[in-house]
């Protein structure tokens, strides 16, 4: 099931901005499905998801009223790259299903799908066009030491198992500069909700194949 809306794919490294990025296009009333938010519902009390998981690693991994353990379940996947890859292979499918079905229930002129590994994960082939927010990796180790109280050498291992700044932006249709201040943001914004709002009308109006 693809979806047959204008889709635009937003993402960026961490702390790059993608959250502001994001708001400032459902200021213009651009509904959002937003990946981090769903891998959240997709393993909720009672989902599908937390009860293979459960099966899977045990109860062990509940907390007491149980939801979820994260801290557990990072810690049985972190060094195991078997256990990793079993995880994932349960996760995406569902992310993915999930997301596609708020995109083709949306009812803005089109979406913006805000996804943190778009690109690693390959579902840039889900939307129309690709939108990085793109910052220095200094500004990124900065931002997210403050942001999430973690060290620079936590910080630089995340970098690290990114794509790195130079791939992203090579693969990017657009490319919007976090590095100035919220105005600047705000006029890179609004430029490329014109363009989107465009590109949109006319795959609206193309004959279906």
């Amino acid at each position: 099931m693809m979806p047959t809306k204008f889709v635009v794919g937003l993402t960026g490294g961490i702390a790059s901005g993608k959250t502001t990025v994001a708001n400032l296009f459902a200021e213009y009333g651009i509904q959002l499905v937003d990946a981090d938010i769903i891998a959240r519902v997709v393993v909720e009390k009672g989902s599908k998801g937390l009860a293979a998981i459960t099966e899977h690693f045990g109860s062990a991994i509940l907390l007491a009223d149980g939801q979820l353990d994260r801290a557990a379940l990072r810690s049985k996947v972190f060094n195991d790259e078997q256990q990793r890859l079993w995880l994932n292979n349960l996760l995406h499918p569902m992310i993915r299903q999930t997301m596609l079905e708020q995109v083709n229930a949306s009812t803005s002129a089109y979406v913006i799908m805000v996804v943190p590994l778009l690109f690693e994960n390959q579902l840039d082939n889900l939307v129309s066009t690709t939108l990085v927010v793109d910052i220095s990796p200094e500004l990124q180790v900065s931002r997210t030491m403050k942001r999430d109280g973690v060290s620079q050498q936590q910080v630089e291992h995340i970098l690290a198992s990114q794509m790195s700044r130079q791939q992203r932006i090579d693969k990017a249709d657009h490319v919007i500069d976090n590095q100035g201040d919220i105005n600047l943001l705000r006029s890179q914004v609004a430029r490329l909700h014109q363009l989107f709002l465009q590109q949109a009308a006319e795959l609206s109006n193309k004959p279906n194949d």
